[in-house]
């Protein structure tokens, strides 16, 4: 089922209770920070997460790595950039193989004469194929030493690279994922007589997900002791966790007086350069393992000022139905409506 967004008494926020311009004095050991430390924090800069979710830091004097990141391409490649990749090569290599027979003249190649073929490249191509799949040449075979030791090059070279597409194969077939499509966009609506940051999210696999579990990082920059430094604050989310996920899922921050969102507003979050870091972790019921998701929004990324439009749909056995298309519709709201505080925030926001 979904977890839609419904009014009720807002949690209490676990981390910071001041306003959007500035913050306590830190403890001596910040767990909020997801392992960053506070020095590496604070000489970031830009967002930490990708909207794919791929963290954008990274890690010198380990070489190229070509290996490794031809290796995890592979496996995150889509279907069809994956097969198209593959035959791509496989032809390019087996033409570089064909030319090569070509250049040692055309009594290299014997026994072609009943395939029907006039263009000696096809011949050569066809040939190349036979040897470098390993499933027979026929009538066809290599004359002279050189296009036998080109032969046996090739015979050596296919099965291994036979062996390697079908280890990527099973490798993507095999491997827990977990496809989660996230909103465009979060959106500051109204909630339960004030305001609540919002997204949506919506599994687009078959297999089923449960135990869902949902964290939303704040990243910014605050005024601490006269000190403009950047700190992590986790979100109280109204429900951090559902069961089933069959459907969507709105995932509700509420914005109360004692939160890190307090008196929030388009400027004051550009002004600190706010990003939400969200980590999503599930139980996949096909392998039976947990698999995770992550995604981001910068300050620019917030919709104010808007409400989302209904995702649910009529189905012909009238049972509950979404359309996924809907995901990301917004409702517009009068100006003012969520860009400034809600009354029960008691709050003035100020620039970071």
């Amino acid at each position: 089922m979904t977890a839609e967004a419904t009014p009720q008494t807002a949690g209490q926020a676990t981390q910071s209770a001041a306003p959007a311009h500035a913050a306590p004095a830190h403890p001596a050991h910040d767990t909020a920070d997801l392992g960053f430390g506070r020095v590496v924090s604070e000489q970031a800069r830009g967002r930490f997460l990708a909207r794919d979710g791929v963290p954008t830091s990274r890690k010198y004097g380990l070489g190229s790595q070509r290996a490794e990141q031809f290796y995890l391409a592979a496996l995150n490649a889509s279907w069809l950039s994956f097969m198209s990749w593959l035959i791509g090569v496989l032809l390019f290599v087996n033409g570089c193989f064909a030319l090569a027979y070509l250049s040692l003249g055309t009594s290299a190649l014997n026994g072609t004469e009943a395939m029907g073929l006039d263009d000696p490249f096809l011949r050569a191509l066809n040939f190349s194929v036979a040897v470098f799949t390993t499933t027979g040449t026929g009538t066809m075979h290599a004359v002279g030493a050189t296009a036998h030791w080109l032969l046996v090059f090739e015979s050596l070279l296919g099965p291994i690279f036979l062996i390697a597409a079908g280890g990527l194969l099973i490798a993507r077939l095999t491997r827990p994922r977990m496809q989660i499509r996230f909103s465009d966009s979060a959106v500051v609506a109204p909630y339960d007589d004030g305001r609540a940051l919002m997204f949506r999210m919506v599994s687009v696999q078959r297999s089923d997900l449960s135990d869902v579990r949902v964290r939303i990082v704040l990243v910014r920059y605050e005024q601490v002791n006269g000190k403009r430094e950047r700190n992590f604050h986790q979100l109280e989310l109204e429900r951090d966790s559902v069961e089933m996920f069959t459907l969507h899922w709105t995932v509700v921050h509420p914005i109360t007086s004692d939160g890190p969102l307090a008196g929030a507003t388009p400027a004051s979050l550009a002004a600190s350069q706010a990003e939400f870091l969200i980590f999503v972790s599930a139980h996949e019921a096909t392998f039976s393992t947990r698999v995770t998701a992550r995604t981001s929004y910068l300050y620019d990324e917030i919709t104010w000022d808007a409400k989302w439009a209904s995702i649910f749909t009529s189905s012909a056995d009238d049972v509950v139905a979404i359309d996924v298309d809907r995901l990301d519709r917004t409702e517009r709201l009068n100006e003012g409506t969520t860009s400034r505080p809600a009354v029960r925030e008691g709050l003035t926001p100020t620039a970071a």
